[in-house]
């Protein structure tokens, strides 16, 4: 990538923001080191990489860099065999306690949406959970070591806490014996020994050794001799101390130096993480996108921003190159927003290039270049001697010596600085020459001859950068497929300049001149018009589909809420029946604990009577509760007896039962049910069972739907319990249409078997009982017919 271009487009400001939000020292380098990539696919996947860096940022928050340091020189150290210091491997455990988390943080397998190109990268690193807790635990800071680094530590530390302790307690004594003889009574420590402030006249009278004195000799500190021997007990155990701390930091080079290449590619990681997130983190300050990148050299940038212009003051663009046109030319007013314009799509491309989102809208699509030149700015070199025409022109050699169909060349005032009717031809042969090689161009320019230039030549575009005549100030807003107007006597006469003087010179210009230029004021007019009413459209589009979204969303609302009401109701029906049969059942059981009391069988009729009544009302609301069904199918004007057909309220076939009256009501067979129905519920399914035998019309709606065995087992029951049971059991099978069960009680003393008989002589649903035959267990089974 060119140099110049680089340093013209300011990418290294860029840069700098960038390493504003780096937590290591060696990310800030990476940063340093950031060019825009040789290929495509190193761009794509950069630019996927801030991307997810940045999804990720947004929802997680920061990354977990919190304590990492640059611990470079110490891998480097350890990895040649060195001991560490306490301050070096305390840092590398850290970066491994942030390498880990940082895995963890990025890599999660029930995210919806996997970060597929963090996740690759994070995938490297080799968690070491158990080395980094031990040298956390055992180094709590930088310059400290636990005392439970080890045993050996412990102890000796104790054992230094005790002396220091006796030595305190004697250096005290000596104060009080010798006070007279000190300077102070107190004590103080010299060379790590204890020491008392004796005055220089009174040397003779504190034995002991002199280790300091005074700046001015009046002082002599001495370690009085009984004080000899605690002091180099101390010594000693401090000795053993040092000795000790040095073991442990040893031992820990020795286990960092064993997995020095995965700690180091571990680090290598964190540091690439923390350089990518610092550009994320920059995407997220100045609100940018991921770009679509084409391979064709076109683009189409959407309302792109310059970074470097405050968000308050930056008017965004909307320009595209590469489809219809290859080649821009931009004309307009000094101050405009020409220059700012080709500045803001050179550093958008160097940015996206480099792996850096984009300050433009969604969607937008940048190109990748293997070159991009730009020959911008006032390049007057004094020290060569070069004047602004000379050093634009020693440029625009080199471009021309270098670029090709995937060059994008950035021309500012193409042509300037120069006689104006030479420089406007030297910059249409520029411009055609490198059109003929497919190069990318934009071009900037105030002369009228590259707006004709423009209009009729192929593949090449005109636009301008609008003026307000009005205010005479810019709007810095680029129009696309319009020339630009000088409006050099409109100006003029918004500055006062007289009218007179303003026709004399419109008499020196040629009228086909002015002629051209009316049609660039008209066109900018009708664009500037076509694109306020375009934008009114969209914005009336936009609000007429919100609130179409918004009916429909209470379209559907509502049809939910109806489905739930329907639900709730069917549930609720079918809690009552439930609750029904639950209490029609203990009105049987409290009844046959009447009649073991005394009562006799005409209550249990009566009581009989009033349950077929409590189903038939049960039926009914059962009716009601299928009502909602949907009514789908043939109706039906005449039935015969047998015929299968459709009953719309429960959703299935039925059996007709008897024909109907003059209400149109009838009875139809529903599985094991008989129910009451009118003929307009009936729906044609085209089928009629033959040989259909009509069940008794004794048997109403069954209510316990559920699977009954046809037999029942009391042995092991006392009496009592067993009675019960066949009750519940004969309730049971006659609901679910049983015609003949068996009732196992055994032979043993025959009283479960006397107990069963005497409650089936008057059972109501016992039409007639038997002894079981020899296959059917003998006497020690009753076989009972139901009704």
């Amino acid at each position: 990538m060119d140099e110049k271009a680089l340093r013209v487009l300011e990418l290294g400001k860029i840069k700098e923001k960038i390493k504003y939000y780096a937590q290591t020292a060696a990310a800030k380098e990476l940063i340093d080191n950031l060019k825009p990539y040789e290929n495509i696919y190193d761009m794509r996947e950069r630019l996927q990489e801030t991307k997810e860096a940045l999804d990720i940022y947004i929802k997680k928050g920061a990354a977990p860099f919190e304590g990492v340091y640059d611990v470079r020189d110490g891998l480097s150290r350890a990895e040649k065999g060195a001991s560490l210091g306490c301050s070096e491997i305390y840092r590398i455990a850290n970066i491994l306690s942030a390498t880990r988390r940082l895995k963890e943080y990025v890599i999660h397998k029930d995210e919806e949406e996997p970060y597929e190109a963090l996740e690759n990268i994070c995938e490297g690193i080799v968690p070491f959970k158990k080395l980094e807790d031990e040298i956390l635990s055992a180094i709590i800071a930088e310059d400290e070591i636990s005392d439970r680094a080890s045993e050996t530590l412990y102890s000796v530390r104790k054992e230094l806490k005790n002396k220091n302790s006796s030595v305190k307690d004697k250096v005290n004594e000596l104060i009080r014996k010798y006070s007279k003889y000190l300077q102070d009574n107190l004590y103080t420590v010299r060379g790590d020994r204890y020491v008392i402030p004796v005055k220089s006249e009174h040397r003779g009278s504190v034995p002991g050794l002199v280790h300091d004195q005074s700046s001015t000799g009046a002082t002599l500190f001495i370690e009085p001799m009984n004080l000899v021997e605690l002091n180099n007990d101390i010594r000693e155990l401090m000795l053993k101390e040092k000795a000790e701390i040095e073991r442990i930091l040893s031992n820990f080079s020795k286990k960092i130096a064993s997995n020095i290449k995965v700690i180091k590619n571990n680090a290598d990681i964190l540091w690439e993480m923390d350089f990518i997130f610092c550009k994320a983190k920059y995407a997220y300050h100045i609100n940018a996108t991921c770009p679509i990148v084409s391979e064709d050299g076109s683009f189409y940038i959407i309302k792109g921003r310059h970074p470097l212009i405050e968000e308050s003051k930056v008017v965004p663009i909307t320009v595209s190159l590469g489809k219809e046109y290859t080649s821009l030319v931009i004309t307009g007013p000094n101050t405009g927003g020409k220059t700012v314009t080709l500045k803001t799509i050179g550093l958008i491309h160097l940015m996206a290039m480099s792996g850096i989102l984009i300050p433009a809208g969604e969607n937008s699509v940048v190109s990748f270049y293997e070159k991009i030149f730009a020959d911008i700015g006032d390049e007057q070199s004094i020290e060569q001697s070069l004047s602004t025409f000379s050093s634009h022109m020693k440029n625009i050699v080199n471009i021309m010596d270098k670029a090709d169909k995937n060059t994008l060349v950035l021309f500012d005032e193409l042509g300037a600085g120069t006689d104006p009717v030479e420089g406007a031809a030297l910059a249409v042969a520029i411009l055609e020459n490198l059109r003929s090689r497919s190069t990318r161009i934009i071009a900037t320019t105030h002369y009228s001859e590259l707006k004709g230039y423009a209009l009729k030549t192929q593949h090449v575009e005109n636009a301008s950068v609008e003026f307000d005549v009005e205010t005479l100030r810019p709007t810095y807003k680029l129009l696309v497929g319009i020339p630009g107007k000088s409006n050099a006597f409109e100006i003029s006469r918004r500055l006062g300049l007289e009218d007179y003087i303003i026709e004399e010179a419109r008499k020196n210009i040629s009228s086909n001149a002015l002629v051209f230029e009316d049609l660039i004021m008209n066109l900018q007019e009708k664009s500037i018009e076509a694109e306020k009413n375009a934008h009114e459209t969209s914005v009336l589009k936009a609000e007429t589909e919100k609130i179409k979204l918004k009916y429909q969303e209470k379209l559907y609302n509502l049809e939910k809420h109806r489905e739930n009401i329907m639900q709730n109701a069917q549930r609720e029906a079918k809690s009552v029946l439930r609750d029904a049969k639950e209490e029609a059942d203990l009105v049987m059981k409290n009844v046959r604990e009447l009649e073991k009391m005394g009562y006799d069988g005409d209550i249990r009729n009566k009581l009989e009577n009033e349950r077929k009544r409590l189903k038939d009302k049960l039926e009914g609301i059962s009716s009601k509760d299928n009502s909602t069904k949907t009514d789908e199918g043939e109706h039906i004007k005449n039935v015969k007896v047998g015929e299968e057909v459709m009953l719309s309220s429960l959703n299935q076939k039925v059996t007709i039962l008897t024909l109907p009256d003059n209400k149109g009501d009838l009875q139809v067979q529903a599985g094991i049910m008989k129910v009451s129905v009118n003929i307009k519920d009936l729906r044609a399914s085209g089928k009629v069972k033959t040989n259909t035998k009509v069940p008794n019309s004794k048997r109403e709606l069954k209510l316990n739907l559920r699977s009954v065995p046809m037999s029942i087992d009391l042995r092991g029951l006392d009496a009592e319990d067993a009675i019960y049971n066949v009750d519940k059991y004969l309730d049971d099978a006659y609901m679910a249409g049983l015609t003949e069960v068996t009732i196992i009680h055994g032979k043993g003393t025959g009283v479960l078997r006397k107990a069963v008989n005497d409650l089936l002589k008057s059972h109501p649903h016992a039409k007639s009982y038997r002894l079981g035959a020899f296959n059917e267990g003998g006497s020690g089974a009753t076989v009972v017919e139901l009704k």
